[in-house]
């Protein structure tokens, strides 16, 4: 039994996952953690480090508080399947459908921090979630 349930997990930790998945993830566990007055980060390491993606955490908590700012309200998620608006607009801003100056109207140095935290998340995303799942460099 102890053989199968630790196969079990190893064979769930190898599998992939679509990277709107883990953005849609990743924003439902940042707001969750900042509703609760929890710390953002360790959640979000929670959720990444199973796979070894936990280097990804700073990246993606930097780009929620910046994308939270530039919205000037909170991040909106949605629950299951259903995606916000906001969930969608993140999804874009990451793969490159949506250029963040079609999506938010906020002051030129937000906007400025907002790119840079975007062109960061993508890099620490191609960086980390290309190598073999379930290794450490």
């Amino acid at each position: 039994m102890m053989m199968h349930s630790a196969t079990t997990r190893a064979a769930a930790a190898r599998r992939q996952i679509n990277p709107s998945t883990l953005v849609t993830s990743v924003a439902r566990r940042w707001r969750s953690a900042r509703d609760l007055g929890l710390p953002a980060q360790a959640r979000l390491y929670a959720l990444l480090s199973p796979r070894n993606w936990e280097m990804m955490t700073p990246a993606f908590d930097s780009l929620m508080a910046l994308c939270e700012s530039a919205l000037s309200r909170p991040f909106a998620t949605g629950t299951g399947r259903n995606l916000t608006r906001d969930e969608t607009m993140l999804i874009g801003l990451l793969d490159g459908s949506v250029p963040q100056v079609d999506c938010i109207d906020c002051p030129p140095g937000t906007a400025r921090a907002l790119d840079s935290a975007i062109r960061s998340t993508r890099i620490m995303m191609v960086l980390v979630m290309s190598g073999p799942v379930g290794t450490q460099p």
